[in-house]
């Protein structure tokens, strides 16, 4: 499908999108001659974005997508005591069927807030494929690998993930990732082989890492090393490995982290709930060239999805906890949610630009949070919510327009009955 938009602001004025083969095929200022000709030309959807601001679509680089079924579950507890006693134990009654509408559900509400593509790590992933197949955003699933440092559940995880890779070749939106947990649920040798695997066949691996004191602590009396140069020492550390969390590390860690192209997502409102920590070293780490994206986490850690919301989180805790206004600038953080994970992924995305992906969204900008729009970033990070985001396009599919979204009460409605269901098992 063709699109055509019109008079929608960028770069300070008002432009017009042309959008062709889910690639932006065209941009021209609307005091040149030619808006009407394109208009013209085959294009099959017109809308008129007068009054409205276009942006990237934003990435949401670290969810458990299908937890929104446990959306305010297990809250305001420390993180060990979370998983151990309620999530894993929840997590072991999950359907395919839970996890495609918790998915579904997920889908929802990144659209409702201007995400187009996110980095899933959760179980039973042929039905998160399906739900975000159905949905039309563009994601990167990895299936959340566990072997608790037995052998027998090494080899079966191996086995998995081989069987996974050989008949799930990438789509035009869906690509397939290795999702090992952390350090304390598996095994430096599996660990290691997963490594081995992604640089061997150009994927991606996510891993949590360093998210708390107690994760130090435990890998220094276990491994005898901090949880980065455990990895380092163990061969892990690679351009093909994105961690979440990424708290706990020293200068040392950074630069190893720089030297072998790790990518770090940040992570506030899930470290803050869960009293991980605020000290997230966002400016030491951009200064040694680590490449830095955010994230929500699933939402029984996080609560939403709201990638605009974690922005505004991001840099305000980044300036209280310096003592410094100057820190952690809008600029810089909305980078982090568009530019920067396209460059980690490797996908011309997060710019509107000719040539580039057709992921965008149109920002509403006739309400209070918009008014006056001295600086449309600023106003975007610190000002606004997702009620601000009117319409969203992924591959230049539109997903929602004037905040509609085709079969929306359906999904809220089995989703809130697939949640009580798993608290009932």
């Amino acid at each position: 499908m063709s699109i055509y938009i019109k008079q929608a602001l960028l770069d300070g004025r008002e432009q017009d999108i042309v959008i062709a083969n889910g690639i932006i095929e065209t941009i021209i200022p609307c005091n040149k001659a030619g808006g009407e000709t394109l208009a013209d030309a085959g294009t099959q959807t017109l809308i008129d974005a007068k009054g409205k601001a276009v942006i990237p679509g934003l990435f949401n680089m670290h969810t458990h997508a299908a937890m929104t079924l446990m959306r305010g579950y297990a809250d305001d507890m420390p993180l060990k005591e979370w998983l151990e006693n309620k999530i894993w134990p929840a997590e072991k009654k999950l359907t395919d069927e839970d996890v495609y509408w918790g998915t579904k559900l997920a889908c929802i509400e990144m659209i409702k807030s201007g995400t187009t593509t996110f980095f899933d790590m959760y179980h039973k992933p042929d039905a998160i494929e399906n739900a975000v197949t159905e949905m039309g955003l563009r994601a990167w699933i990895s299936e959340a690998c566990f072997d608790f440092f037995r052998e027998d559940l090494a080899e079966k995880s191996k086995q998995r993930i081989i069987s996974r890779f050989r008949k799930k070749p990438p789509t035009e939106r869906i690509t397939y990732a290795l999702g090992p947990h952390a350090i304390y649920t598996v095994s430096g040798a599996l660990l290691k082989w997963a490594a081995d695997f992604a640089q061997d066949n150009n994927v991606f691996m996510h891993l949590h890492l360093a998210e708390t004191e107690q994760e130090t602590a435990d890998s220094i009396r276990d491994f005898s090393d901090t949880p980065v140069r455990y990895l380092n020492k163990l061969g892990v550390l690679s351009p093909k490995l994105i961690i979440a969390h990424g708290l706990y590390v020293d200068d040392e860690e950074i630069m190893m982290l720089a030297d072998t192209g790790v990518a770090v997502v940040h992570n506030p409102a899930s470290n803050m709930k869960l009293g991980s920590g605020g000290r997230f070293k966002f400016e030491e780490m951009k200064r040694a060239g680590v490449r830095i994206a955010l994230g929500t986490d699933g939402c029984a850690s996080s609560n939403n999805l709201d990638m605009i919301e974690t922005m505004k989180l991001a840099s305000l805790l980044g300036k209280a906890w310096r003592k410094d206004p100057t820190a952690l600038t809008c600029s810089d953080i909305y980078k982090a949610a568009t530019t920067v994970p396209a460059e980690i992924l490797g996908i011309k995305a997060g710019k509107i630009e000719t040539g580039y992906l057709a992921d965008l969204c149109l920002i509403d900008l006739n309400q209070p949070a918009f008014t006056p729009n001295f600086n449309l970033v600023s106003n975007l990070v610190y000002s606004a919510n997702s009620s601000c985001v009117d319409t969203v396009i992924c591959n230049g599919e539109i997903l929602m327009a004037n905040r509609k979204i085709a079969h929306e009460k359906e999904i809220l409605e089995e989703a809130a009955v697939r949640a009580e269901n798993l608290t009932l098992r």
